[in-house]
């Protein structure tokens, strides 16, 4: 017999925590920088486009996300113009970080494939 959620349970079924967010944006991040070059805003919105609106990334979550990548030495900073004419600070993935994203996305992977073997086992009768 299927049961109905009630309305906080919904919810909580449809927002991604805040630890699994935390989690993903580093490789995601990274992932899109390996595509090319970009700036803040575009990141949040590829990060919008990509999740189909689920993940809704502030100024306040990409930018020390941004620092820190850079302070690693996974990334690094420039400044570009805009189509505006304005200064804008574009990111770029060094070669750390391209090895860096390889290794997060087989560490991915690992967990993907182990829900994956866990979700055919059947549950325990206990």
């Amino acid at each position: 017999m299927e049961r109905s959620l009630g309305f906080g349970e919904q919810n909580l079924m449809n927002e991604l925590s805040k630890d699994f967010i935390a989690a993903s944006a580093t490789p995601l991040v990274l992932s899109i920088l390996n595509q090319g070059d970009s700036y803040g805003y575009a990141i949040i919105q590829r990060v919008r486009e990509l999740s189909h609106g689920e993940l809704s990334w502030a100024d306040g979550m990409l930018y020390p996300i941004l620092h820190r990548l850079e302070k690693q030495k996974l990334i690094e900073s420039y400044w570009g113009q805009a189509e505006n004419g304005r200064k804008r600070k574009y990111y770029r993935l060094r070669k750390n970080g391209a090895a860096e994203l390889v290794r997060l996305r087989t560490n991915w992977q690992l967990i993907e494939s182990m829900l994956q073997q866990m979700q055919e086992v059947q549950p325990c009768s206990t």
